[in-house]
């Protein structure tokens, strides 16, 4: 294995050879059961950008950054961030919801304006995020208005600790990462409805472990569910 330079060289290692660890409910010969519920919309094997590489050494690959992409849950449409001309586009608009960007498209945002580091940074968008430590089919309504205002949640990534608002842990001692558990996220979207989202996994096929070096990655499982009457309630039951 080779060596770990930083934090983000520790992250490549994880998810070019170690698990995520998916859903509760996953069964032998069925990566997904227990995921649809009638009502959410669950995206499989939604592909990154699976060309970059953090490695030195990865087959068929150049070392360079992640190209961050744009997604929108009203029509599950893909929007890339490649060039100037894509980032002059769409970035400042309401034409999406969430961002996939950083290494491995791992660090996800919300589509908010005001943030100066959110990719959207100067646009119309004012997107809010709750995080909840809830399961996802027990979540049934959305945070308060005075709850998304106070959120001071800029970036879902790495969760450090406990406390952390991240949609995985990572071990630098053992080289693992999990998918945490009974978290659910909030979403104030940029067209004023409510949404929440579970983020699951960033492996082809939604493994629950991985056993292949080269595994491919970042393929993300998620799933959401957005109220389109403009309520709060998120009940999927």
């Amino acid at each position: 294995m080779r060596t770990i330079k930083n934090n983000y060289k520790s992250l490549f290692v994880l998810l070019v050879s170690l698990a995520i660890t998916s859903c509760s409910n996953n069964e032998e010969g069925d990566a997904w059961a227990g995921l649809e519920d009638g009502k959410s919309t669950v995206i499989r094997d939604l592909a990154g950008d699976t060309n970059g590489s953090m490695g030195e050494e990865a087959e068929g690959k150049t070392k360079r950054g992640f190209d961050t992409f744009l997604f929108r849950f009203s029509d599950k449409k893909q929007i890339w961030i490649r060039n100037a001309a894509d980032s002059a586009q769409y970035l400042k608009t309401k034409d999406w919801d969430i961002a996939f960007t950083g290494p491995y498209n791992s660090e996800i945002y919300v589509n908010k304006g005001s943030y100066q580091f959110n990719p959207g940074y100067g646009g119309t968008a004012s997107s809010a995020v709750v995080r909840i430590d809830r399961p996802y089919a027990e979540v049934n309504t959305a945070a308060s208005d005075e709850d998304f205002a106070a959120s001071e949640i800029n970036k879902i990534g790495w969760a450090f600790n406990d406390s952390a608002d991240g949609w995985f842990f990572y071990s630098l001692d053992t080289h693992l990462m999990m998918a945490i558990k009974n978290r659910t996220y909030l979403i104030h979207l940029p067209d004023g409805k409510y949404a929440k989202l579970e983020l699951i996994n960033a492996y082809q096929g939604n493994p629950p472990t991985v056993t292949n070096l080269n595994w491919p990655a970042p393929y993300f499982t998620l799933r959401y569910y957005v109220q389109n009457d403009g309520s709060k309630n998120l009940n999927t039951k």
